[in-house]
C-alpha cells in the first residue's frame, strides 16, 4: 500500500462549501460506487443498520433547502454576534464567510445524501455510542471515496433541527434516525491541503489522563518538562 498516496487523502480531504463546483452534473453511479466503498466500513455486531437516501430531485432539494437555510441562517447569525470584532478578522471571517455560502447556495448543489440509522438513540451513552458510532466510519469512507474522484463534500447537521419535517418531505419512516446531510458536487479545484490542527502532543494522553503521550524534550537548564 501506497502510504504516500494513503496519507495525502487522509490528510487533504476537507470540507468542502465554497469550492463545489454547482454547475457540473454528479453521475449517479459515482455515488453508488462510493456507497459500495462507505459499507466495507466497521459495522458494530455486523448490525449494517445504516441507510443511505440519494436525493436528486431538484424540487425536493427546494424543500430540504428551504429548511436548511433557516436553521444555519439563524446559526450564522448567532455565531457571528458570538465571535464579535473577531468576526471581521482572519481566520474567523473566513470560516464565517465559509459556512454562509453554503447556506446561500444549498440547494443548487447537484445530490444530498442523508445517512440514515434503523432505529432511534436512547440517550445511553454506552448505548449511543454504538448508536452513531455504527455510521460514522461509513460516513467517512463514503467521503474519502468522494475525495478520491474529486468530489467535495462536509457533513452538516442543520436540517436535523427540523427531522421529522425532512422525514415528512422524504418519506422516512418515524423509526430511521438521519445523522446528517452531506452536499455533494465535484470540486472547482483539487489544491486541497492539510488543515490547521493542534499538535496530537497537546491532544492525547498516555495511560493516565494528564500524561503527555510524548514527553517533551529537556531543557539546557532543567530535567524533563511534562
Amino acid at each position: 500500500m501506497d502510504t504516500a498516496v494513503t496519507d495525502h487523502l487522509l490528510s487533504t480531504t476537507r470540507a468542502v462549501r465554497r469550492k463545489l463546483d454547482l454547475d457540473r452534473e454528479v453521475e449517479p453511479e459515482v455515488i453508488t460506487e462510493c456507497l459500495r466503498l462507505a459499507v466495507q466500513a466497521p459495522t458494530p455486531g455486523a448490525a449494517q443498520s445504516w441507510r443511505w437516501l440519494v436525493v436528486r430531485d431538484q424540487e425536493l432539494r427546494n424543500q430540504l433547502g428551504a429548511i436548511f437555510r433557516e436553521v444555519g441562517s439563524e446559526y450564522m447569525r448567532r455565531r457571528r454576534e458570538a465571535a464579535g470584532p473577531a468576526a471581521e478578522q482572519q481566520p474567523m471571517k473566513r470560516i464565517l464567510e465559509s459556512g454562509q455560502h453554503l447556506v446561500d447556495v444549498i440547494e443548487r448543489v447537484p445530490v444530498f445524501v442523508i445517512p440514515c440509522v434503523q432505529g432511534r438513540p436512547h440517550g445511553d451513552n454506552a448505548a449511543d455510542s454504538v448508536f452513531y458510532g455504527g455510521i460514522f466510519p461509513a460516513v467517512w469512507s463514503f467521503q474519502l471515496a468522494l475525495r478520491s474522484r474529486g468530489l467535495g463534500s462536509t457533513l452538516t447537521s442543520y436540517h436535523l433541527v427540523k427531522e421529522a419535517e425532512a422525514a415528512r418531505i422524504l418519506g422516512i419512516p418515524d423509526d430511521v434516525t438521519q445523522v446528517g446531510l452531506l452536499p455533494i458536487a465535484y470540486t472547482t479545484t483539487q489544491d486541497f491541503k492539510p488543515g490547521t490542527r493542534q499538535p496530537v502532543e497537546e491532544l492525547s494522553y498516555l495511560d493516565r489522563w494528564g500524561t503527555p503521550l510524548v514527553p517533551r524534550r529537556p531543557t539546557t537548564n532543567g530535567p524533563w518538562c511534562g
